[in-house]
């Protein structure tokens, strides 16, 4: 029993182990195959036959693959208010239900997925692979995935059925996409008949399952799930095909536009499990140090910095917390509270700065240019780091630190050690809004210039490690990406039934001030940072406010950088603000404390967002004079 058990599970770990080889390998192809691409064409004349569709068809195994590797870790992006739940039973049932409805929605997204590539796939060869050939891995991750999910409710004894229950009434409610599997479009009128009764029943019964869904949402249940679900269930009730929800996914996902999300993020890991962040410090420190409020300068810029690369994730705060807070309260001796509210609130500060993964989605979800909204977010991100520096500064005036001699050698020795990493930015710069490579490229080339500097400059991170730091980003990215996915499906159907123009007709008949719409926008926004990360956010709530906003006459950059600044926020905003945890977790502080020392600094980043919301020319002004 015990052999048949370990033999088990060195099977399971086999798996695992391929399972993250192959998602490891597609990402790294994704960051070769572009530069690959501009190097023939500049050494040759001649780009590699097909890359374009091979780098997207990456795109699509890495996000899938990603989103198993997220489903085993339980790593997908919710809105989590199960965490306030004391251990116990009531916990333990919350996650099972929880679990039971992820994997009834993923068995329909498996078999839709099986339809969609039978009957809706366009056949083509890329390279000298079938297009549905490749697209298998759609119902193949969706079926492992629901199966992790009927797994990972941890039931025994008789109630080891309810899972199994769950999957086979999701294989159930598919009935209409298997029999179009078996039949195609020539099915028996008996069939024809039992789908139009399901039909039916399923428009009947579309409120309460609504409701439920939104339920399983606030109970923990991961955010895909929720509008995958909606999705399947709206477009069903519409007169629509469920398989046209998987046609979406795969066209989400093999978007070109997309590939710099996983790219940059696997950029912000390879900064923040080096010691670049140490060596930044040390520079910015040299040359900034001999300033009163020196450090503070320092804290917030390093803090904005690696923020602009990782996307708020969190990242900053575990990579720098400990470094600067023991500058600052171990060193310095600034006040405890004061050093912990700087960093917590600086932690998610930087994401208006280019390559920010937010303005990347941004412009993604609304078809904005994305270049326009990296030009546009450059002056209200210098507003909001300025805010939170000055601030400080005044904070701590009656504090008497000590002043570092400004020290040229040291200043310069410091500048040598860090120069790469400084060059990093400058390089995106130059090489993005200059016009010569677009973010794919850029993206790509960004991982392979911080690889050789992290790996084989700096050595700070050996090639036995290179595993980790991809396994650390994939929760980013397989996160993101299962959103991004189905959220596509969900907005297709939201254009589909014109709510956001109703609405906006309807709220300019209510609202004719332009103003009172933006202090309600910005009201909702902080109240939706509430209970969502700004990923999630973005994808849902985005293309339903976009609309709404063009009928206010608010500039596509302006909207795109209100949003984001009001749930860049969010991280810090109780009660599910990610950064409030985090710093928890880093700081050995409880919840409460942490929310009291972020406090004054949450009071700043309001008046910022009011001050960006209202005074649009700050968006806008710079897109007017580069953005041509």
């Amino acid at each position: 029993m015990e052999a048949q058990k370990a033999n088990k599970n060195l099977f399971i770990t086999v798996l695992y182990g391929i399972e993250e080889i192959f998602c490891i390998v597609t990402l790294a192809l994704m960051a070769l195959l572009p530069v690959a691409e501009v190097a023939a064409h500049f050494l040759f004349r001649t780009g590699i036959p097909a890359s374009s569709s091979f780098i997207t068809q990456m795109l699509l195994f890495s996000g899938l693959l990603a989103g198993m590797i997220c489903t085993r870790n339980e790593a997908h992006l919710s809105i989590s208010v199960n965490q306030y739940i004391p251990e116990g039973n009531i916990k333990n049932s919350l996650k099972a239900f929880c679990y039971l409805v992820s994997a009834f929605v993923a068995v329909i997204l498996a078999w839709s997925s099986v339809s969609f590539i039978k009957i809706g796939l366009e056949v083509k060869t890329i390279g000298f692979i079938s297009s549905r050939l490749l697209a298998l891995i759609l119902p193949a991750a969706y079926g492992i995935i629901a199966i992790r999910f009927a797994r990972r409710t941890g039931l025994t004894g008789w109630k080891i059925i309810l899972p199994v229950l769950a999957l086979l009434l999701g294989t159930i409610a598919s009935f209409p996409v298997i029999a179009k599997i078996i039949w195609g479009f020539d099915m028996p009128d008996v069939v024809w008949d039992i789908c139009d009764d399901f039909y039916y029943y399923v428009w009947l019964a579309r409120v309460p399952l609504i409701i439920f869904l939104v339920i399983a949402a606030f109970a923990g249940t991961p955010l895909f799930v929720v509008i995958g679900g909606l999705s399947l269930l709206l477009l069903h009730t519409s007169g629509g095909e469920m398989d046209s929800v998987a046609a979406d996914i795969y066209s989400a996902l093999t978007n070109s536009n997309i590939i710099a999300i996983p790219l940059f993020a696997l950029v912000g890991f390879f900064l923040s499990e080096s010691r670049a962040g140490q060596r930044l410090v040390n520079v910015f420190r040299a040359f900034f140090g001999w300033l009163p409020g020196g450090i503070i300068i320092v804290s917030v810029v390093i803090c904005a910095f690696f923020t602009s690369f990782t996307g708020a994730s969190g990242v900053t705060i575990l990579a720098l917390g400990g470094i600067l807070y023991a500058i600052l309260s171990g060193h310095l001796k600034y006040p405890e509270k004061f050093s912990i509210g700087l960093l917590t609130s600086s932690g998610s500060i930087g994401l208006l700065f280019p390559p920010s993964l937010p303005l990347i989605l941004v412009g993604t979800a609304t078809m904005t240019n994305i270049r326009h909204l990296f030009i546009g977010g450059i002056i209200p991100g210098i507003i909001l780091v300025l805010a939170v520096i000055i601030f400080s500064i005044i904070l701590s005036r009656k504090i008497k630190i000590p002043v570092e001699k400004f020290d040229g050698h040291k200043a310069l020795s410091a500048l040598k050690e860090s120069a790469l990493e400084i060059l990093l930015p400058l390089f995106l710069l130059i090489g993005y809004f200059s016009g010569i490579f677009n973010i794919t490229v850029i993206g790509a080339a960004a991982v392979i210039y911080i690889f050789i500097v992290e790996v084989f400059i700096h050595r700070d991170i050996k090639l036995a490690e290179l595993r980790n730091v991809f396994m650390k980003a994939i929760p980013i990215i397989g996160g993101v990406l299962s959103i991004l996915a189905v959220a596509k499906a969900f907005s297709y159907y939201v254009v589909f039934t014109q709510a956001p123009a109703n609405m906006a007709v309807w709220l300019q008949s209510a609202l004719s001030s332009k103003l009172l719409f933006l202090l309600l926008l910005n009201v909702f926004l902080i109240f939706i940072g509430f209970f969502m990360d700004i990923f999630s956010a973005i994808l849902i709530v985005l293309p339903l406010v976009f609309p709404i906003s063009q009928a206010y006459g608010i500039d596509p950059v302006h909207m795109g950088i209100i949003f984001v600044i009001n749930l860049e926020m969010g991280y810090i905003t109780p009660p599910v603000g990610l950064n409030l945890f985090l710093a928890s977790y880093r700081f050995k502080k409880s919840i409460i404390d942490i929310c009291r020392d972020v406090f004054p600094f949450l009071i700043v980043r309001v008046a910022v967002v009011f001050l960006i919301t209202y005074i649009p020319v700050l968006s806008t002004w710079l897109v007017g004079v580069f953005g041509k």
